[in-house]
């Protein structure tokens, strides 16, 4: 597009924006005549997906701002009233964290809400993620909205759906509520009542205290030891986010007294200050946390990111060494926990992990007789897989993980819940206490039964209208020309989703190789990344230490890391993120 094109959306932009701040961000941006951010800004609309929308807060279209959440609210509302009979009665939930603009893209989602005949029930102060998805099935609502961009950088934000079971909403919601959205008229004109006019007519309903205390019952609830511990010394970190409040009122519940947060991080602040990035994966994103469990000698600590839906682990190895969990280990740790300790169930236990997940949860499921799914990543897919399985065939879903430190113990929740988790691997921590064991020596057992695997992650960013072209470009070389080995290992099977053979399309590759690893490529749902996804098996020699075996494994996993970038670059891909 030219710039007389970029400048006359501009200007259309302008006169239906209805936010004075946007406003004035846009006209400085003509005036400076950065053609290159309104190029960015106008590549298209935010899309709409099953993740709902998530971006970079500014003016224009390719932004999270008010006038593309009103629009979006308009759209979402018309959608329900159109599919759900009941929706006047039943409402939607509004929740919303602490960062910029939170509080009113909230406000403006409730009012629209209300202005369309839907009572909107608004958490009256800031929610986790968690806590959002109970309410939703707790009030009975017709769905439910999350105001939050997760662990994204501070210049983000977002709006998550969940439909009326729970659950994220997957296909043909997204698409369907995205071709409401695209019929809504300019959002200068779209109506919303003010507060008070919505409260006078009962159409805004504040969620009430006692919302809160049902959830951490239901989560107390969930502990299989269920007896605390005075001598294990914990420590938290809410990153900066809103998970704080609610991880203390838990563990003070649950008995663990000696519990201890990081203070520079525990109170809600979307500036984020002591983090670019708040997400516990990121480098330097725990070194405050580290600092804290060396002053007061922790066994365990414990990390939710800013909305408190993902948990991040560190435990003592036996060095004494403060040492981080992977994702897949802390999955492989609470699902084996809660399926073989936890009480005897009615129904065949089922668990469900994702396509870039560890496989061992599988191998686990499959030798201890429990029902088990792969699926898609997001958890949108493994909460609405488990609510499929139990109407069809009465199972009961157990656990559900992701590796990137998204995990659902049960079904107090219908998605990935960092506040529960964490409740339940602290009970695994005390009832390894209680048996002489550490958390690594009980990973050791399963290991030593099931294999030990080893993965990584490699993840590369291509911001903008050009990064995806980036992305697409890479994809679509590994899908037309796929590798025949990587380094040393040959690739036994290439598993391309996006044919959508047994799960809903997706644009993902997997390439089996032998010996048991797999190399999986993905472009992200919600970031402008390409993430490559490696995992290896390695078995334990008779006697042999398993951290001999591990440093084994670990030293396989780099070759075949290594070799995979480098074929990757090979074929073209940019020096660009890491």
């Amino acid at each position: 597009m030219d710039a007389t094109g970029l400048k006359e959306k501009a200007e259309a932009w302008l006169a239906a924006d209805p936010d004075a701040a946007t406003v004035a961000e846009l006209r400085d941006v003509l005036a400076r005549g950065d053609l290159a951010d309104l190029a960015d800004r106008f590549a298209g609309d935010l899309e709409f997906g099953t993740a709902g929308l998530r971006g970079v807060l500014g003016a224009g279209p390719n932004r999270m701002n008010r006038a593309v959440v009103r629009r979006t609210t308009a759209g979402l509302a018309r959608y329900l009233k159109a599919t759900v009979p009941d929706v006047t009665t039943r409402g939607v939930v509004v929740g919303r964290d602490g960062r910029r603009l939170s509080a009113e893209l909230a406000e403006d989602t409730a009012c629209v809400f209300a202005a369309e005949g839907i009572p909107a029930h608004v958490f009256p102060m800031l929610a986790p993620t968690p806590l959002t998805a109970f309410a939703t099935l707790h009030l009975n609502a017709a769905a439910g909205v999350m105001v939050t961009a997760s662990h994204n950088p501070p210049e983000y934000n977002g709006y998550k759906v969940y439909w009326g079971n729970g659950a994220q909403i997957i296909p043909p919601h997204d698409k369907g509520i995205a071709s409401f959205i695209a019929k809504v008229e300019p959002a200068n004109q779209v109506e919303l009542l003010t507060p008070t006019e919505a409260y006078a007519r009962g159409l805004w309903r504040d969620v009430p205290d006692s919302l809160g205390d049902a959830y951490l019952d239901a989560i107390l609830k969930l502990r299989v030891h269920g007896r605390g511990s005075d001598s294990l010394r914990i420590v938290y970190t809410a990153m900066h986010g809103v998970g704080g409040a609610w991880m203390e009122r838990a563990m003070e519940r649950a008995g663990f007294s000696n519990f201890h947060v990081v203070a520079e991080q525990h109170r809600p602040d979307g500036s984020f200050p002591t983090v670019r990035f708040p997400n516990p994966e990121e480098p330097g994103a725990m070194d405050l946390s580290l600092a804290t469990a060396q002053r007061v000698e922790a066994d365990l600590v414990l990390a939710n990111d800013p909305d408190a839906d993902r948990l991040a682990v560190m435990v003592r190895d036996g060095t004494g060494k403060l040492r981080m969990l992977t994702g897949n280990e802390v999955g492989v740790l609470l699902g084996h926990y809660v399926l073989v300790q936890g009480p005897t169930r009615r129904s065949k236990p089922h668990l469900v992990a994702t396509i870039v997940s560890s496989t061992q949860l599988g191998d686990i499921a499959g030798e201890l007789g429990a029902a088990y799914d792969e699926v898609l990543t997001g958890f949108k897919w493994i909460a609405n897989r488990a609510i499929e399985r139990e109407k069809a065939e009465d199972t009961q879903f157990v656990f559900g993980y992701e590796e990137a430190l998204g995990y659902a113990v049960g079904t107090v929740t219908r998605d990935k819940d960092g506040i529960s988790a964490a409740l339940v691997f602290a009970d695994l921590a005390a009832w390894c206490e209680s048996r002489g064991k550490t958390v690594l020596g009980y990973l050791e057992e399963i290991q030593r039964r099931f294999g030990l695997y080893v993965s990584g992650q490699r993840n590369f960013t291509f911001p903008g209208a050009e990064g995806a072209q980036v992305i697409t470009r890479i994809m679509d070389g590994l899908r037309s020309a796929p590798p025949t080995c990587v380094g040393e290992l040959s690739v036994k099977n290439v598993r391309d989703y996006k044919k959508g053979e047994k799960l809903p399309p997706s644009n993902v590759l997997a390439f089996e190789l032998e010996g048991g690893g797999r190399v999986t490529a993905r472009p992200s749902g919600t970031e402008p990344k390409i993430k490559y996804y490696f995992e290896l098996k390695e078995t334990l020699g008779s006697g042999e230490p398993v951290e001999a075996a591990r440093a084994r494994a670990e030293a396989r996993l780099r070759k075949l890391i290594d070799a995979f970038i480098a074929l990757v670059r090979e074929r073209g891909q940019p020096e660009v993120g890491a």
